[in-house]
């Protein structure tokens, strides 16, 4: 068999050129650490790693938007909490304000305290996450939600709250509404008071002792006083109870019960005195305040009108501190929740790059011996090649 010249020289540059180019994509492959560096290297490999590069970029991308929900949640319950701090404070200066022996003017001077303290509240539901966003907007909080407008402070912003762009059902703000703007007066149920009140004689809180037995409606309580005794009548948005309550002997140890509903009157009722119990309305935070300043600010009231207010003013603020509370609440559960989701993402971003590590990663110590090998032979066909220029004729006769 003859082979020419010609084609011993084409052979030997064509296994040159092959060398080079295995030894060049090796020399690549322990550069980047990848086995896979283009799609061309393996096809379904790349496919592979694609995929999980793009999962990894939408953990990556949900977990900023988990990060902005546990950020706006956090300032929000540091809010609430110094919300709630504020409201303990009034409690108390309402609690002191309660003493009989207290001057108009001590009251007074209460009721200023009372007053800078109300500016702070509304300053706290009014606050921001720091880039302009009002933590208790709702779905609207690119403006202050709370407005100080003349009948009381209003509420502008929508009622929801804004979610965050991610998979997970996670709030930026706070339903500014529900929490300052919708505490129940009262106990809850119902809110109790004196209409009138000439002797010493004041009504508590109440208590619901049957809720199956609740009508709803107003119900009063008139008392008349005689030489002998003190009767008192129950009438039902104006009508008689059923069974009807009428002239029944008045004790102040006894609670005067009426469809479900128990309050206890201490004291001694005046002829006429007339006390009520209604359904228990909404009451926002800064109403509260507001109607516990105007007590406080009212000059010549007698002890059992201090007492009536003080009593009725500690029990709307123990209402809108715990929806407040309740706001919290809910605000650490979106915190613990948040967390939950941060750990599912971490573990998904990790499967994510497990996956595609596996399907591009590269085996360093096989790389490192198949370069070796490479070169090699790249050495050989570079001797093999040098070999075969000199068996060109012009290099004979020279």
């Amino acid at each position: 068999m003859h082979i020419a010249t010609a084609n011993a020289y084409n052979q030997s540059l064509e296994q040159l050129m092959t060398r080079q180019e295995n030894l060049s994509n090796a020399q690549e492959q322990l550069t980047s650490g990848k086995r896979v560096n283009r799609a061309s290297d393996d096809p379904a490999a790349a496919a592979r790693a694609e995929r999980a590069l793009a999962a990894e970029a939408r953990s990556t991308a949900n977990q900023r938007a988990v990060d902005a929900s546990d950020n706006a949640m956090t300032l929000s319950e540091s809010a609430l909490g110094d919300a709630g701090e504020l409201l303990q404070q009034i409690r108390e200066k309402l609690v002191q304000a309660g003493n009989t022996n207290l001057s108009d003017a001590d009251r007074k001077s209460i009721a200023g305290e009372v007053s800078e303290m109300r500016k702070q509240l509304f300053a706290i539901a009014n606050r921001t996450d720091g880039a302009g966003t009002y933590l208790f907007g709702g779905q609207s909080a690119n403006q202050p939600p709370f407005v100080d407008a003349a009948g009381g402070v209003q509420y502008s912003g929508q009622a929801g709250s804004q979610q965050a762009a991610s998979g997970e059902a996670l709030p930026l703000t706070v339903d500014g509404q529900s929490a300052w703007m919708r505490a129940r007066s009262g106990n809850g149920v119902f809110t109790t008071r004196a209409i009138t009140s000439t002797g010493s004689a004041r009504i508590g809180s109440g208590n619901v002792t049957d809720p199956q037995a609740l009508q709803g409606g107003t119900y009063t309580v008139t008392f008349a006083v005689s030489a002998s005794a003190t009767t008192y009548t129950v009438l039902r948005n104006g009508n008689p109870t059923v069974p009807p309550q009428n002239n029944v002997a008045f004790s102040p140890s006894q609670a005067i019960q009426v469809d479900g509903m128990s309050a206890s009157i201490s004291g001694s009722p005046g002829n006429g005195d007339v006390f009520e119990m209604a359904p228990s309305t909404s009451v926002s935070v800064f109403d509260a305040v507001d109607k516990a300043i105007a007590d406080l600010s009212a000059p010549n009231r007698t002890g059992t009108q201090i007492a009536q207010a003080a009593s009725t003013n500690l029990a709307t603020i123990d209402s809108v501190m715990g929806q407040l509370q309740s706001a919290r609440s809910q605000v650490g559960a979106t915190l613990n929740r948040a967390d939950g989701v941060t750990d599912r993402l971490s573990a998904l971003k990790l499967a994510s790059q497990t996956e595609r590590n596996n399907a591009e990663a590269l085996d360093m110590t096989q790389a490192i011996s198949d370069f070796g090998n490479q070169q090699t032979g790249y050495d050989a066909a570079l001797k093999t090649y040098s070999l075969v220029q000199k068996l060109s004729l012009f290099n004979y006769l020279s």
